[in-house]
């Protein structure tokens, strides 16, 4: 039986299938924005085709498939959501547009001309009702039922498809709010309705209204997608099982997911980091820097001592959301990424990017030089073998893109490429760097892992201007995301708030608390058919010194919480903050907050097989070579180009040259050695 792993992406949709033999094959289609079903199946029937096979005869053999997808991201980035309705607390309705006062995120605090927050749900459409929880979990005023009727019906009226339950300290009895979620289903059963606790049972009151609204948001769309694919599968022979995706970095059954769809924010960059890690694990390397360039955006996450880190202080656009999501920074940076010249004169690549369609001008229907384009006129990419030969690329429209942009800023056509492929370097290079920096690590101490479609051209600049010591390209490099997935547990995260002082402990309080998420998991898992034998079960617990605001995330010793587990997890708490901050107040009493359980069942191992080293020269995977440009240089460079199919184990180039690949090219600079190691990856070092 095979196994399947899909991406859709914001350019392309990616399909990694691991066959009988523990072969991997790459299949890749353009994504399509307005329904990406569509790319999904085109991605699929290519599979089929490899295999000799009709779209049913193959899917009839997959035992899974794991899909990452940027639906949801893509929703909430550009505004296309469902129009939700709020019904919270009286007195509390505004607590979603103060925001703790926060005023803008992405310009000076001092800029009097930036816009408002625009919240997701405009004023009118969040309504206050009678009730109130109070933090200790005590029913204060019950729901009054009356006054939730009217205000669903007014939500209704005004043409409300989604709507968002968010009551004050639902994390500590979540019985008000279950109730106007079932008088609310009872009203309009075909309504998306969500509550806040089920979203985020955790305190502060803003970041779970805000995920939850959110979650609303996108959830409609989600359903839909989920249910037309789940229906298109079916229908074309699949009895396997679908899972999807994360932002945690876990998957989960398609059921699970949609009445919680804002944990499908970030589902395909979160896999990411998984494939770095094995990829890394290869080489003994544990620091490493995950870079993922696609066709729209630049995603890059730090790994120390092989920990893929996570973080609950996630902003999507100006949104709020708190769920835990695998900590991958993104700016716009890919290579759809279009040139502009700004009010200076000056030449500037990104954020804005053409996407799938109409994608750069070289794929025959853009008129705007995209970063693929310079990268075509500098001679990078093979013009007659782009995406194996099934894109065929508009050379001249490509190179007119690239020379209309450079007039406008005053250079030919070559410097403008250039200065576009250093532009967008440097943006890329910036956040390594600020990452980073902010996180106190030296750049220099880690290994690139280079993936995404446009990965392979760029890593090498990048580590160049960062004085990188190695970087590594995966023979999957262009469907890292998805290569990653195979490496995902089947998962789900459960979280209880209970602030308490290390001296105000309730050892039997916290217990009863992992026992009841213990239980809760136990009947999620027998949903989907895991009984609780296979389930492997990983307690944290988010801890600070008292005064602080943010939290540290601690592993709870083996067995129940008691007074001699204590003194060795405060131990490591104080560990773990020098770690992180280089300094620790163990005089200081620590704080507990929210305490969380991660359960797991482990996915089908992943090996991959190692090849014996040649003796062969490399000139023997020779495919010609390309006339190419480099650091600036007025001269073009006769440059020999290699197929990365034919290259073994044991060959070696030294740059300039170019390997060439059928979802792929990796651009090896001047100065820079690339080898081949056992698994046919490409390892890139200084010379």
């Amino acid at each position: 039986m095979k196994q399947l792993t899909i991406d859709v992406g914001g350019t392309f949709t990616d399909c990694l299938v691991l066959d009988d033999s523990g072969q991997l094959q790459r299949f890749k289609a353009s994504t399509t924005p307005d329904d990406p079903t569509l790319g999904f199946f085109a991605a699929v029937r290519k599979a089929a085709g490899h295999y000799k096979q009709t779209l049913e005869q193959f899917l009839t053999d997959v035992e899974q498939i794991v899909h990452g997808t940027t639906l949801g991201t893509n929703i909430l980035i550009t505004e296309r959501g469902a129009k939700v309705g709020m019904i919270t607390t009286k007195g509390f309705r505004d607590q979603l547009e103060m925001r703790r006062g926060i005023r803008n995120l992405h310009g000076s605090m001092f800029d009097m001309f930036i816009e408002p927050y625009a919240p997701l749900v405009p004023r009118d459409l969040r309504l206050g009702v009678t009730e109130r929880t109070l933090y200790n979990g005590t029913l204060e005023t019950p729901l009054d039922a009356a006054e939730l009727r009217e205000a669903a019906q007014k939500l209704l009226d005004n043409g409300c498809t989604a709507i968002a339950i968010c009551f004050l300290h639902s994390y500590a009895n979540s019985a008000n709010e279950l109730k106007a979620k079932r008088l609310v289903q009872e009203m309009a059963p075909d309504l998306y309705v969500t509550t806040s606790h089920e979203i985020l049972p955790v305190w502060r009151e803003f970041e779970r209204f805000s995920t939850a609204v959110v979650s609303a948001y996108i959830g409609p769309a989600v359903t839909r997608y989920a249910g037309k694919l789940q229906s298109g599968l079916k229908d074309q022979g699949f009895r396997g099982r679908l899972l999807m995706m994360l932002a945690n970095g876990l998957v989960q059954v398609v059921d699970e997911c949609v009445d919680r769809a804002v944990y499908l924010l970030n589902s395909g960059p979160a896999a990411a980091p998984s494939a770095a890690t094995y990829l890394g694990g290869l080489h003994n390397k544990k620091n490493l820097l995950s870079m993922d360039m696609g066709g729209t955006s630049f995603d890059v996450c730090i790994i120390r001592d092989g920990e893929i880190p996570t973080t609950t202080e996630s902003w999507v656009g100006e949104h709020r959301v708190a769920i835990k999501m695998v900590d991958v920074p993104t700016v716009g940076a890919g290579g759809g990424s279009l040139a502009w010249v700004d009010s200076l004169g000056l030449l500037r690549v990104g954020p804005q990017s053409a996407g799938a369609d109409p994608g750069p001008a070289a794929y025959g229907k853009g008129e705007v030089a995209a970063v693929t384009d310079a990268d075509l006129v500098l001679g990078y990419i093979p013009a007659d073998y782009f995406l194996g030969g099934d894109i065929k690329l508009d050379v001249e429209r490509s190179h007119q893109a690239v020379a209309r942009i450079g007039g406008k800023a005053n250079m030919s056509k070559d410097e403008t490429a250039q200065v576009m492929f250093t532009t967008i370097n440097r943006v890329m290079a910036n956040l390594i760097t600020e990452v980073c920096t902010k996180k106190g690590h030296d750049v220099r101490d880690f290994t690139l892992v280079a993936g995404g479609g446009a990965g392979g051209i760029h890593a090498a600049t990048i580590a160049q201007q960062l004085s990188i010591p190695m970087v590594i390209v995966p023979r999957v490099a262009a469907l890292m995301s998805a290569f990653g997935m195979f490496a995902m547990d089947i998962g789900l995260e459960y979280a209880r708030s209970c602030a308490r002082r290390q001296n105000q402990l309730d050892f039997a309080e916290i217990n009863g608390l992992y026992a009841d998420m213990r239980r809760k998991a136990k009947e999620d898992f027998a949903r989907i058919g895991i009984s609780e034998a296979q389930l492997s079960y990983h307690p944290t617990v988010e801890m600070r010194y008292v005064g602080q605001f943010h939290e540290v995330e601690i592993n709870l010793p083996s067995g129940e919480l008691n007074a001699e587990s204590l003194a060795l997890l405060l131990a490591n708490f104080h560990s773990k903050y020098e770690k992180m901050y280089t300094y620790s107040m163990a005089w200081r009493a620590a704080e507990f907050l929210t305490f969380r359980l991660k359960v797991t069942t482990p996915p089908r191992p992943l090996t991959m097989a190692a090849g014996a080293k040649v003796t062969s020269s490399v000139e023997t995977a020779r495919r010609g070579s390309r006339p190419c440009l480099f650091d600036g240089g007025a001269a073009r460079i006769d440059t020999p180009s290699y197929d990365w199919d034919r290259m073994e184990y044991g060959h070696r180039v030294t740059g300039p040259a170019l390997i060439d690949d059928k979802t792929t090219t990796v651009l090896v600079v001047p100065g820079f050695v690339c080898e081949v190691d056992a698994y046919r990856n490409l390892v890139l070092r200084p010379q």
